[in-house]
């Protein structure tokens, strides 16, 4: 049983003339025999700019196509400039542009320490290794963590892990940050404490995909997505109570049927 409501909000047609936006111009995924997305078009130009809908939608997906992970079999991703089918040149920028935080912290760490973590990412941009080394331990400083940078990633807790993660992301300071299901496996601690991490962010743009909808209650915009599809797209607390009523509903009949 789907949304019985008022109508929602729809996605604006993309507007060529923004500047650093991230756009998808009619975007056919395939992957083995499912067709992800099919013809969809996106611009994504908001601060803050949530990610719901059921397991299987795409959210994962649309993030691994605006990182230049997967490529589409049609259309095009252009990420603040960069075609991601672009150059070698481009791709190279589209690492600068945007930084990726998998679900699982531990897919995305490679070094024993904190600063050796975070100094990896400046690294990687062309700095020194020494230089690296001394601009992590001051940004760790800078936000109360200077003790972080000696402790090894194995002694720290799932949601230390997930902000180690965010930390090596934030210091290579890319436009836009994806964050997939970052709260998923945190406590409520955990998660007051990621939450205040994204909201001192306010140079950058954060794109969440979440199942916990408090998380971007608030956000500007919030993308309802379904089989591929944009369900819903608008401000954070009408598309997240619409899927919030929309999965009640749901569940609703579920049970219904079980009497049956």
């Amino acid at each position: 049983m789907g949304y019985s409501g008022d109508p929602l909000p729809q996605p604006t047609p993309i507007d060529p003339l923004v500047p650093y936006s991230i756009r998808l111009e009619s975007v056919t995924l395939v992957r083995g025999e499912q067709r992800v997305f099919d013809g969809l078009t996106l611009s994504l130009d908001e601060a803050r700019i949530g990610l719901v809908g059921d397991n299987g939608a795409g959210k994962s997906s649309l993030f691994r196509l605006i990182s230049g992970l997967d490529q589409p079999q049609q259309g095009r991703v252009v990420v603040h400039g960069c075609d991601t089918r672009g150059t070698q040149a481009d791709r190279r920028q589209l690492s600068q542009h945007v930084g990726l935080m998998f679900q699982n912290p531990d897919d995305q760490i490679i070094f024993p320490t904190v600063a050796e973590e975070l100094a990896f990412s400046l690294t990687a941009r062309g700095e020194t290794r020494q230089a690296a080394r001394e601009r992590a331990r001051e940004f760790l400083a800078e936000r109360g963590l200077a003790a972080w940078a000696g402790r090894a990633i194995g002694e720290l807790s799932q949601g230390q892990r997930q902000q180690v993660c965010l930390l090596a992301l934030q210091i290579g300071r890319p436009a836009t940050l994806l964050l997939d299901e970052p709260f998923a496996s945190l406590d409520l601690l955990s998660q007051a404490r990621l939450a205040t991490q994204l909201e001192e962010a306010t140079s950058q743009q954060i794109v969440v995909s979440t199942h916990l909808l408090e998380h971007v209650y608030d956000f500007e915009r919030v993308l309802w997505l379904e089989q591929g599809q944009v369900r819903a797209d608008g401000p954070g607390h009408e598309v997240c109570e619409a899927y919030a009523e929309n999965v009640r509903q749901r569940a609703a009949a579920e049970r219904g049927a079980g009497r049956a």
